[in-house]
């Protein structure tokens, strides 16, 4: 079985959803079949249905979850020992080369990316070009839009 990366907060996300499936939604919907069983019959029964439907979403999700923790390979950040390379995990501060601008980005398993939140995911093309670079270098982005060039500021182990 495949490993794939995480970090140690990612992980923790991962075991607190996998927590409240099992402790919340899973006795909510067992408890919402029970009440839709004592309406009678079940062949036209909409809350019933709706029921199954929710707990077969409820067990799948619980089973994607529990295997991702099982094959996770958990790193934490702040313990990473790269001598300032760009690896997952890292935090890296990039100014466009165009614009000018700065944005920071922490690199993260497939679970984790928002980007809304400044994480991006560890196959994303700017991850992928960012691996391996220490600060100073340039990477160049293959992105969507066309080519990007990006400074590498800072890189951080947060």
């Amino acid at each position: 079985m495949a490993t794939y990366p995480i970090t140690k907060r990612g992980s923790e996300l991962l075991k607190a959803e996998l927590h409240k499936l099992k402790t919340v939604e899973r006795p909510a919907v067992i408890q919402a079949i029970s009440e839709a069983r004592a309406q009678g019959d079940l062949s036209e029964n909409a809350d019933y249905d709706a029921a199954k439907e929710r707990q077969g979403f409820i067990e799948g999700r619980i089973q994607e979850v529990e295997g991702k923790l099982s094959a996770a390979q958990v790193i934490d950040p702040t313990s990473i020992q790269a001598d300032g390379q760009v690896v997952f995990g890292a935090t890296v501060e990039l100014e466009d080369d165009d614009t000018c601008y700065r944005v920071t980005y922490q690199i993260v398993g497939e679970d984790e990316a928002d980007l809304k939140h400044g994480r991006i995911n560890i196959s994303s093309p700017i991850a992928r070009a960012l691996i391996g670079k220490l600060s100073g270098d340039t990477a160049v982005v293959l992105a969507p839009g066309g080519e990007r060039v990006y400074e590498v500021v800072a890189v951080q182990y947060v």
